[in-house]
């Protein structure tokens, strides 16, 4: 009999991360930190461990340092269990000298790896999406149907359709064709799928579970480089590949607007990803810091997270990080604070101008502060007009963000304003 004991994660890290960039300049797309406490890494290690797949392999190559300290720290299994979650980074062998060139790639160039663990079935999973999911059911179906592959799918807008790959099935569930990002409508309407005016199409989450000889047999007999363009919709000519139905909450975090609007929506009363679950948490690292002090202060629609001091501010509709120290008299709106690393004393600033944090007297709207960034006193940012794109010295504009990045220094009375 099949179980969750034979199937081993495999979680996609990513590029450089261009996308999300600033935010990856000194760490990994997996590594960047998501609703003021966790990472995006958090999200599909924390699916598997609730599902009870405790395997777990993130391959990685660019700033995978955060990423590795990140995890060493968090996900130790005791000495009863045969559980594992590991960093497996992009390495020169004998047979392979290359960078990882492609998600398909980047599971062949670990092939012998995935064989040591003897595991009879691969998952594959994507680090920067926002979701939860029971992967014991796609595990469930994916035996039931005796499946090569299974695709987990989730309903489509037609105007989200060229976004993903998006696939077709017949009565039996089994997909018949897929096409990896349509744009021309003529493709779109050979893909109807669904008997819904909203959303008519089924669309590719990027999670797929192979049987592992099936994985072997496709990455060893081509040289495709990735998944969704060009393994899947080979796939589906030679192997049977069904598609599970997954109708919950999901979200691509690859872009600075994905990344900055789902944020935002995770401080509404009706936020459409809850982090209350005491039944399946999304599991991070355990810090030991003091509950947040606020005084003389106006918070609305706002996620806080632990160890902040707020002195006599107003914050509205923002995401708060750990350990974010914002001074008097300031406004934030519309805004994502990630904190930072340390506490800083007086006589640790190493530019007395600009203490750690948001100074006093700042107006700021539409943007993201990354971490450990100063912001001096008086500073004033607004967001730009969407679609605009460009990179200044200490900051960076993208689709109209205004984004600090992690480190930086932004002296008092700055306008960063359109």
């Amino acid at each position: 009999m099949a179980s969750l004991e034979d199937i081993l994660a495999v979680i996609l890290g990513g590029g450089r991360g261009a996308r999300l960039f600033p935010l990856t300049q000194e760490r990994s797309k997996p590594a960047v930190p998501m609703a003021g406490k966790y990472r995006l890494i958090d999200i599909p290690i924390s699916n598997c461990i609730n599902s009870g797949i405790i395997r777990i392999a993130v391959l990685t190559q660019f700033n995978s340092i955060s990423l590795h300290r990140h995890i060493s720290r968090t996900y130790n299994f005791d000495s009863f269990h045969n559980g594992w979650v590991q960093v497996w980074a992009a390495e020169q062998t004998v047979a392979n000298s290359d960078w990882y060139q492609g998600t398909a790639d980047a599971v062949r160039k670990q092939l012998l790896q995935i064989r040591t663990t003897r595991a009879k079935y691969v998952l594959i999973l994507a680090g920067d999406h926002l979701y939860r999911m029971d992967f014991s059911k796609i595990a469930q179906f994916h035996f039931e149907k005796g499946a090569d592959i299974t695709i987990a799918a989730l309903p489509c807008s037609t105007e989200d359709a060229p976004r993903f790959g998006i696939l077709k099935r017949d009565p039996s569930m089994r997909i018949t064709d897929f096409f990896e990002k349509p744009r021309d409508p003529e493709i779109q309407q050979k893909f109807i799928s669904r008997d819904d005016k909203e959303k008519p199409f089924l669309a590719s989450t990027g999670i797929y579970l192979f049987n592992i000889d099936t994985l072997c047999e496709l990455l060893e007999s081509s040289s495709f480089d990735d998944f969704g363009g060009q393994v899947i919709p080979a796939a589906i000519k030679t192997h049977k590949v069904y598609g599970y139905d997954f109708e919950g909450f999901w979200e691509d975090i690859g872009t600075i607007r994905s990344f900055y609007d789902t944020n935002l929506a995770l401080t509404s009363p009706d936020s459409p990803f809850d982090f209350f679950d005491p039944e399946r948490p999304i599991y991070t690292h355990p810090r030991f810091l003091p509950g947040s002090t606020i005084t003389h202060s106006i918070l609305e629609n706002t996620l806080l997270a632990e160890g902040c001091l707020i002195d006599n501010a107003e914050i509205y509709h923002s995401v708060i990080g750990l350990r974010s120290h914002i001074r008097s008299n300031s406004i934030i709106r519309d805004t994502i604070i990630m904190g930072a690393d340390y506490y800083e004393s007086n006589d640790s600033t190493p530019d007395a101008s600009v203490e750690l944090g948001i100074g006093r007297n700042c107006s700021i709207e539409g943007a993201i502060i990354d971490k450990n960034a100063r912001i001096g006193d008086g500073t004033v940012i607004k967001p730009f007009p969407r679609g605009l794109d460009f990179t200044e010295k200490n900051w960076v504009v993208r689709d109209g963000i205004v984004v600090i990045p992690k480190n930086a220094i932004i002296k008092p009375q700055t306008m960063l304003v359109p």
